[in-house]
């Protein structure tokens, strides 16, 4: 039984790039798209934020001598890569997809409309939006928080390359620990770097939940959407001074 049956999906540009240096490898971007579509088959509502560090950063840019506003457009084009990628691959597997941006960008995809979203949501659809918030200095990240709380999501889902949230990075320090649940205020006095500090505060203050768990993992995002002790779920918790 469903414990998650509304949810958005953040997915970092790294992920798709497999064992490649850079862009995306075909075969994890159908592994992802294949586990989408399981969920988006058992009745899940679902929308989808990438980001680009596949194919440029725009922090990065800025060592090298890139303006930060430009940067930052050009990574909010990177993400729209991704998604047009990951559309293409779900529509492969006959899924029905619609593609919204943050910056105009017709025909690449829609304007980004909260009630068009809705509307397609409702309608069985799965959703991806790309570019950000369609504004310099704010993250995919905080993209990913505000669009969950817009479509009204149950939690906020990361996929990432490992199984949840560690005490310490657990690929540098084998006695990283791994923590099964903590609130935010935990995690925030812990200095646990599970998103940006914008993001975060927006999932605190609006009482919405984050499940970080191993996208990498064939079946783990079912497994995450059926509540299974996998991953690590931070939630507001009585007392916290989120909590309302």
């Amino acid at each position: 039984m469903l414990k998650y049956k509304n949810v958005l999906l953040k997915l970092s540009g790294e992920a798709l790039m497999g064992e490649q240096p850079s862009g995306i490898d075909t075969r994890r971007l159908m592994e992802y798209a294949t586990g989408i579509s399981d969920a988006a088959g058992s009745g899940v509502r679902m929308g989808i934020v990438f980001g680009g560090g596949n194919i440029f950063r725009g922090l990065q840019g800025v060592d090298k001598g890139f303006d930060r506003v430009k940067g930052d457009y050009m990574g909010m084009l990177a993400t729209t890569i991704n998604g047009l990628a990951m559309q293409s691959a779900l529509e492969r597997l006959g899924m029905k997809v619609r593609l919204f941006t943050a910056i105009r960008m017709e025909p690449v995809g829609e304007g980004y409309s909260r009630p068009k979203v809705m509307e397609a949501l409702a309608r069985g659809e799965t959703v991806i939006f790309s570019a950000g918030t369609g504004n310099p200095y704010f993250t995919t990240d905080t993209a990913a928080a505000l669009r969950a709380l817009e479509m009204e999501a149950d939690a906020l889902l990361k996929g990432t390359r490992v199984d949840g949230i560690y005490t310490a990075d657990p690929e540098k320090n084998p006695d990283a620990v791994k923590l099964e649940s903590l609130s935010f205020d935990e995690a925030y006095r812990l200095n646990l770097q599970v998103m940006d500090l914008t993001a975060f505060t927006l999932c605190r203050e609006n009482n919405l939940p984050v499940v970080v768990f191993n996208m990498n993992r064939e079946g783990e995002l079912m497994r995450v959407l059926n509540g299974e002790n996998v991953g690590t779920v931070v939630a507001v918790r009585k007392g916290d001074t989120a909590c309302r």
